[in-house]
């Protein structure tokens, strides 16, 4: 299902405005993230040799989806970084520290979108602008869409899967600490990867 751009069919001409697919029209409306059922995490490299992975407990986010013209979605995202868990407690005392992100002096994260376009098929990107600390830089994230459906409880869902990397560098994010035997403990470059299932929200009473 094309959710951010669609293309004229074979039959439609050059006048023709493209038919809207009823399917992606009901996905119209806002929804909000489900922090219970999604992840925001973090892949980087550690002493050059192995990986380290981490996640942000707590985040919320809001999905705008016009499902008639899909040009006009967007996304929100604030994820506290006071959260963030490695699975080692000191080190992640050393990323909330002023080392890194300074969470006591910026305690969020977050990422407005600005533009979403269809790569092909069920891929997509979406650009916008990504702040951490005082730090604003745009940033593209490419997502899968991984469709819809109504829960046990009458919620309809969309999900999303995705993934960016960054240079945290970009962001001010530049301690480091040289390596014996060359090279540094903890690589420039940081995978992020996003796993989103969102409820779109009641319709208003008339």
């Amino acid at each position: 299902m094309a959710l951010f751009n669609r293309k004229p069919t074979a039959t439609t001409t050059a006048t023709e405005t493209p038919a809207v697919d009823p399917a992606l029209a009901a996905l119209t409306g806002t929804y909000t993230v489900d922090p219970a059922h999604s992840s925001i995490g973090f892949t980087v490299r550690h002493a050059m040799v192995t990986n380290v992975r981490g996640s942000f407990g707590e985040h919320e986010g809001t999905l705008v989806l016009d499902g008639t013209d899909p040009a006009n979605s967007s996304a929100s995202i604030d994820v506290k970084i006071a959260s963030v868990d490695t699975g080692i407690a000191d080190r992640d005392g050393h990323l909330v520290s002023g080392d890194f992100f300074d969470a006591e002096k910026f305690p969020l994260m977050t990422f407005r979108s600005t533009r979403a376009e269809q790569l092909g098929g069920e891929a997509y990107r979406i650009t916008g602008d990504l702040t951490i600390k005082d730090v604003t830089r745009p940033l593209s994230i490419d997502l899968e869409f991984n469709g819809s459906a109504t829960d046990v409880y009458g919620n309809e869902r969309v999900g999303f899967e995705g993934s960016a990397e960054i240079l945290r560098s970009d962001w001010g994010l530049t301690w480091n600490a040289a390596l014996e035997t060359g090279g540094v403990m903890v690589s420039d470059k940081v995978k992020l990867t996003f796993d989103i299932s969102a409820i779109k929200a009641a319709a208003p009473q008339a």
